[in-house]
């Protein structure tokens, strides 16, 4: 038997996976278990359930990698410190203990926290990030793009993947990044980066979607320069993310109309024109990429992965405005996801073993008994109801969403990267034309323009949405965006976007078939077999992860129900006032 761990961590979305006889059997980001969304420390909770999770300890596994090469990406630095001295010098000050005492011991901190004796490698960041797509697809040969905002030096890199190898073959270096491009115009719209580029690319259908009407794009179009072949080249003098903890500089905020936003202003025409022509930016850029690798590497077969591969906007357009006629896309494309591809690069390739994995859901994450839900339950004197079996679960939680109610859905295996996929999901109508404002202010408490996800069954896709025939693996991941039928946008409102889109998640029934037959038995009962299904959080918060997250997440918003196992807790059966969320058990 072969163990191996992967780890990711210090800059966001720390993660870890572990690999037995080459398939994947768990991983979970650290931000779950902390409840600090995008948690950069050490994964040490991630680590003690991926090794709980087989019965085993850290001395049982062969190899642990991690995700990048943390003394290269220090010579970047470095270099960016004495190439912009002295406006460095502030930002050198401060990062630079943190790399001293921190980042470069990682080795240390791996033998000290784990108490672990063996091998140790790190992965060049672009490598995992391939092989995290490529190794976990379902083909035996495709190009590879990896696109995100930096790793070591790189930013974008492609090249082909053939039975267990990798060949990267060309690569965009930092300071010249689509990913950070798209952070900074996050952080001058007064959004988080690292965090809020959805909500940038959820804003752009409100802006004006074509170069030639929109006033920001040929603005915007300035400050990149993209060439045939995709290649990019930035004028730096629009930012400052090369010297400076910030990113716009004074001539980008001149050039777009304004300084940088406050938090949570109000995105008014101007912003959704600058969103609009950032994504319109984007996708030709990544256009021009893959055109160019289909040329190159002459496959059929796309993988991608890296933050940018998360923009699921332009992962709708691929196969129809490019030479690829099939895709996948790795679920957690971000930072997170690189565990999976240490794991499966050190056993495939370096290895050598032949691959026996192909990723074929996301719910690698912790899970929970009967007994154990209702040992939460029964210790915190919660009030519930027990479903005789499957049918009646499934018939009462149809009745449920018929009449509009909200439903916190907890089953299966908790998912791993940023979608909710029917394990730790929020469930609605989406007929209801009220449920998008009351899932957004009531229960979210997020942004008005933010879309919700519709999830419909692979076999019912193409009644519902002008998607690509066959519809391809990624959607299953809430990965792609495609435009809904006319006939049924006004009859979905509260998942159709403002520009006729949903943001599908198809579910196929080997998948996870509770979630499956659910979906089938509100379609029999309502006639249309669509969900919305959106993350179980609030805003600012991860995903839930055990019983007492979903439960006390209930308890703070207007979700009416939760359906958890053969449980259903009601909210209002449950006063807040007769519980206090500090001394609930969490075990």
């Amino acid at each position: 038997m072969v163990y191996v761990l992967g780890i990711s961590c210090y800059y966001h979305d720390s993660s870890a996976a572990l690999l037995h006889d080459g398939k994947i059997v768990a991983a979970a980001e650290e931000e779950r278990f902390t409840r600090k969304k995008h948690d950069t420390s050490f994964p040490i909770h991630a680590i003690r359930y991926c090794l709980k999770s087989q019965n085993i300890t850290i001395q049982d596994v062969d190899v642990v990698g991690f995700y990048e090469k943390p003394f290269l990406k220090f010579e970047r630095l470095l270099y960016q410190h004495l190439q912009m001295f002295p406006k460095t010098f502030k930002n050198f000050l401060t990062s630079t203990p943190s790399w001293l005492h921190q980042k470069l011991r990682v080795m240390k901190k791996i033998r000290k926290e784990l108490r672990y004796k063996g091998n140790v490698i790190f992965i060049n960041h672009h490598m995992a990030h391939a092989a995290s797509t490529f190794l976990a697809s379902p083909f035996d040969e495709a190009a590879i793009l990896t696109i995100d905002g930096v790793g070591e030096w790189t930013t974008t890199a492609y090249g082909l993947g053939e039975g267990n190898s990798i060949n990267l073959m060309k690569e965009i270096r930092f300071p010249h990044s689509i990913g950070l491009l798209y952070s900074t115009i996050t952080a001058y719209l007064g959004f988080s980066v690292n965090n809020s580029e959805y909500k940038v690319m959820g804003l752009a259908p409100y802006g004006i979607m074509d170069r030639q009407k929109n006033p920001m794009y040929k603005k915007l179009r300035k400050v990149v320069e993209i060439k045939d072949d995709g290649s990019f080249r930035f004028d730096l003098s629009y930012f400052k993310y090369h010297y400076s903890d910030r990113m716009p500089s004074k001539k980008l905020c001149n050039l777009l109309g304004g300084p940088v936003l406050p938090r949570d202003a109000d995105m008014g025409e101007r912003e959704q024109n600058i969103a609009a022509a950032l994504q319109l930016i984007t996708e030709e850029a990544i256009q021009k990429i893959l055109t160019h690798i289909h040329k190159v590497i002459k496959s059929d077969n796309i993988v991608l992965a890296g933050g940018v591969a998360l923009n699921s906007v332009y992962n709708g357009k691929i196969l129809r405005t490019t030479p690829f006629k099939k895709i996948w896309i790795q679920p957690n494309s971000s930072d997170g996801g690189t565990t999976i591809g240490v794991c499966l690069y050190i056993y495939n390739t370096l290895m050598g073993k032949k691959r026996v994995y192909v990723q074929n859901d996301a719910y690698l994450g912790p899970s929970y008994s009967t007994e154990e839900v209702k040992a939460y339950l029964d210790k915190n004197n919660i009030k519930y109801t027990t479903f005789r079996d499957r049918q009646e679960l499934i018939q009462k939680t149809t009745d449920l969403l018929v009449d509009n109610q909200v439903v916190g859905w907890f089953h299966e295996g908790m998912e791993w990267g940023p979608r909710a996929l029917g394990a730790r999901s929020i469930l609605a109508n989406p007929s209801n034309p009220e449920a998008k404002e009351l899932l957004n202010e009531k229960v979210k408490h997020r942004e008005k323009f933010r879309p919700f996800a519709p999830v419909v069954c692979v076999d019912d896709a193409l009644t519902y949405f002008d998607c690509d025939d066959p519809l391809p693996e990624p959607t299953d991941f809430m990965l792609m965006v495609y435009p809904i039928h006319k006939k049924w946008q006004s009859k979905i409102p509260s998942v159709t976007h403002v520009d006729g889109s949903g943001r599908l998640q198809s579910i196929r029934r080997d998948q996870n078939p509770l979630y499956y037959d659910l979906i089938k038995a509100f379609g029999r009962k309502s006639g249309i077999p669509i969900l919305i299904n959106t993350s179980f959080n609030i805003r600012g918060e991860p995903i839930v992860c055990t019983p007492h997250d979903a439960y006390k997440c209930m308890m703070g918003t207007g979700i009416d129900y939760l359906v958890m196992d053969k449980f259903l807790i009601k909210r209002a059966s449950n006063p807040k006032d007769m519980w206090d969320s500090e001394k609930l058990a969490q075990d």
